[in-house]
C-alpha cells in the first residue's frame, strides 16, 4: 500500500494493489474474503471492500456487517441474498454485472 500526500482538499489518499489484499479477516466455510479497504487495512470507519470468491451451494449463515457500508458487485454466479424485513424474509436474486448496497 502507498499513501500520497495530502493536498488542501483533502487527506491522504491510499493506494491498495490487487496483490497486496490481506485475507487476515474473518472467513466463513465455502467463502474466501479478501480485504482492500477496512478499518485494519487504511483506517476506514464505515466501508469495508474487497473480494469475496464464494464456492457454489454456499450459505454464509445469519450475520451482520456491523456498523461497516458494503457494496457488493457480482462478477460471476447467481448469488441469491437472503434478509429480514421486519417478520418477513426476502430473498434478492442477482447475476453478474448486479451491485448489493448493504447498509449498516
Amino acid at each position: 500500500m502507498t499513501e500520497h500526500a495530502p493536498d488542501h482538499w483533502h487527506a491522504a489518499l491510499r493506494h491498495i494493489r490487487g496483490g497486496e489484499l490481506t485475507g487476515r479477516t474473518n472467513q466463513t466455510t465455502g467463502m474466501t474474503r479478501l480485504e482492500a479497504v477496512s478499518g485494519k487495512t487504511v483506517g476506514s470507519t464505515k466501508v469495508w471492500m474487497g473480494q469475496t470468491h464464494v464456492a457454489p451451494q454456499t450459505n454464509s449463515g445469519d450475520h451482520h456487517h456491523g456498523e461497516a457500508e458494503t457494496a457488493i458487485y457480482v462478477v460471476s454466479g447467481n448469488p441469491v441474498f437472503v434478509f429480514a424485513e421486519g417478520e418477513k424474509e426476502v430473498r434478492l436474486e442477482t447475476e453478474p454485472g448486479d451491485y448489493v448496497f448493504v447498509p449498516p
